[in-house]
């Protein structure tokens, strides 16, 4: 698997998964760009996700929801606020209702993508900012951390397709 770190800082209120890949930065970059790509990682294997609407510019809006071992769907959004191919991506992420609908009773977060060259191949950093201790808290326990974790752990095998 090619996360090396997940660090939890909450004097900083960050989360932060790090890791490493033997592919350049441009077919990184795809994983994120290319909304077919993105939906066979963007959520953990068994909640695999949907992209209904993507718009990877400034502004734009990238719409999905994941479905559940039961068949559930939870819905999210994400809010670009810039993007800088093949480096660099960041957008507010969030909750919605079943409508799509942004939830005003879930936190959102503010996601840094970076992506840097390390030797032959590229390092993903993805920095998720919490507004308040008491919302990090809340996606900490939701299990915020496994789930990225297991959905940038799956992002090895689209790389070597």
């Amino acid at each position: 698997m090619s996360v090396t770190s997940v660090d939890k800082d909450f004097d900083s209120l960050t989360l932060t998964l790090t890791a490493d890949f033997a592919a350049p930065a441009e077919k990184v970059w795809q994983l994120w760009a290319d909304p077919r790509r993105l939906e066979r990682w963007w959520g953990p294997p068994t909640y695999p996700a949907t992209v209904e609407h993507h718009d990877l510019t400034p502004g734009g809006e990238v719409t999905y929801f994941m479905t559940g071992p039961e068949g559930d769907k939870h819905r999210g959004w994400w809010r670009v606020t810039s993007v800088a191919p093949p480096t660099s991506l960041e957008f507010t992420d969030g909750f919605a209702d079943e409508e799509g609908t942004p939830s005003p009773t879930m936190p959102t977060t503010t996601v840094s993508v970076r992506l840097t060259r390390r030797g032959d191949g590229t390092r993903m950093e993805i920095r998720s900012a919490f507004a308040t201790r008491e919302q990090m808290e809340q996606l900490v326990t939701m299990g915020m951390e496994e789930g990225l974790k297991q959905a940038v752990g799956q992002m090895d095998d689209l790389l070597a397709d």
